[in-house]
């Protein structure tokens, strides 16, 4: 049996890992957006923000190996090419976000300077701090979340009790499936993929502790950050469609959060905020930018000049794309997240499955149904022929984004019992 404090403690670090600043910007306009239909929107984000990363760390439970062994059983060149693919969309999206959050929530409000100049100064530090691996990040990181938690609970908390507006009729066609796909944006899926990885690595050289042990202790731990998640998010949409108009209607998702923490903190936990978000940023984008010149430098051979050379595309990257604004650096990853997202939640279900449902058969028949069938998202949110979205409207809850869900679901059920009855087959016989 693990103590409390050693789950509590593991629960934390999980939290602060998943605990991207970026993310935090998406909860309060899902809220201004959905109005009255915050709950479903709510429902709909935790599925895919919440839920479906927690899975991720079960799975890195069960399996306790590392990001590449994830996908290894569709085959080891897949699994190469889904890690590839994993760390190129995460130097050239979610980090290069970081910056352009910062630049909205902490420089802006305050300062005319432009974009190009705070992602080339932003990513300049970076730089350093990747080669120079210094200790401060992760000493900063152990205060930085307790006090951004500290003042998003000051938030939630005050515009609870403080009444806020009336909430406005929503006018969202779908508010189930848009907060499934918003929550695509925070990436955190995709987090637990990587991150779970990282953890039984961690644990392995830490801890000589049984694999049911350590089992236990991720998933109980796993189950601690996804509730300190689900409290965060769910509270910020609340607040969110509660001080819809405490912002402009066409505001970008992070003065909409600027504008809720002035609302409740004042002028002083509006700025407080930003540069603690800001903060929060930089070491969430030099973790990134490490953790993908790790992974390149262990697949050349542990060559520091491929550690140099991924950190300075990383970094350069990261100038070039984070001088976009946020919002459409998010419109950027559309297609990527239609592609790489389904494949991540499948392969996600799939680890958390029985042995004898999550075959090798099983594997590579829902990974490739579940590729084929994200194409048709993926190209429609790059262009839209006329030929493509006639073909993909025969596909069910393909207006939804969604046209992978169901053959996903019947390629696993079909496989499964053929799997069953082969077995019972030859035990019959």
């Amino acid at each position: 049996m693990h103590k409390t404090k050693e789950i509590l403690v593991t629960g934390f670090a999980l939290f602060s890992m998943f605990f991207g600043a970026g993310n935090l910007i998406f909860p309060p306009f899902l809220g201004k957006n959905s109005g009255s239909n915050w709950e479903l929107v709510s429902a709909g984000f935790m599925i895919t923000a919440v839920v479906i990363p927690i899975l991720g760390i079960y799975a890195h439970a069960r399996l306790q190996g590392t990001m590449f062994d994830f996908a290894k059983k569709v085959s080891p060149v897949f699994s190469a090419l889904y890690c590839y693919t994993v760390y190129a969309i995460s130097i050239a999206l979610p980090a290069p976000r970081t910056a352009s959050v910062t630049h909205e929530m902490a420089i802006a409000p305050y300062a005319t300077s432009g974009t190009l100049l705070t992602s080339s100064i932003y990513f300049s530090l970076v730089f350093i701090f990747v080669m120079n691996r210094s200790k401060v990040l992760d000493l900063l990181g152990k205060f930085l979340t307790p006090l951004i938690i500290f003042i998003l609970l000051a938030i939630i908390s005050i515009g609870l009790f403080a009444g806020g507006d009336t909430i406005v009729t929503s006018q969202l066609k779908s508010p189930f499936v848009y907060g499934i796909l918003e929550g695509y944006q925070t990436f955190d899926a995709i987090g637990a993929v990587v991150v779970g990885g990282v953890l039984v690595i961690s644990m392995n050289m830490n801890s000589k502790a049984d694999y049911q042990a350590k089992k236990s202790l991720i998933t109980k731990a796993g189950i601690i950050a996804g509730l300190g998640l689900l409290t965060i998010y769910i509270g910020l949409i609340y607040n969110g469609a509660l001080y819809s108009t405490a912002s402009a209607n066409d505001a970008t998702r992070a003065e909409i959060l600027g504008s809720l923490s002035e609302v409740t903190l004042g002028h002083w936990g509006r700025t407080i905020l930003g540069v603690l978000v800001a903060l929060a940023c930089f070491t969430t984008a030099v973790g990134i930018i490490t953790g993908t010149a790790d992974f390149i430098k262990s697949r050349f051979n542990n060559s520091d000049k491929a550690y140099l050379l991924t950190a300075i595309v990383s970094c350069l990257l990261g100038i070039v794309i984070g001088q976009y604004n946020v919002k459409y650096i998010v419109q950027i990853a559309i297609p990527a997240l239609m592609l790489i997202y389904p494949v991540t939640i499948v392969l996600i279900v799939l680890n958390c499955l029985p042995q004898q449902l999550g075959t090798k058969t099983s594997f590579r028949w829902v990974v490739g149904t579940t590729l084929v069938f994200s194409i048709p998202d993926f190209l429609l949110a790059i262009t839209k022929p006329t030929w493509l979205r006639t073909l993909s409207s025969y596909i069910p809850m393909s207006a939804e984004h969604l046209g992978w869900v169901l053959p996903a679901v019947l390629s696993l059920l079909l496989v499964s019992c053929y799997e069953l009855s082969r077995k019972t087959n030859l035990e019959s016989s």
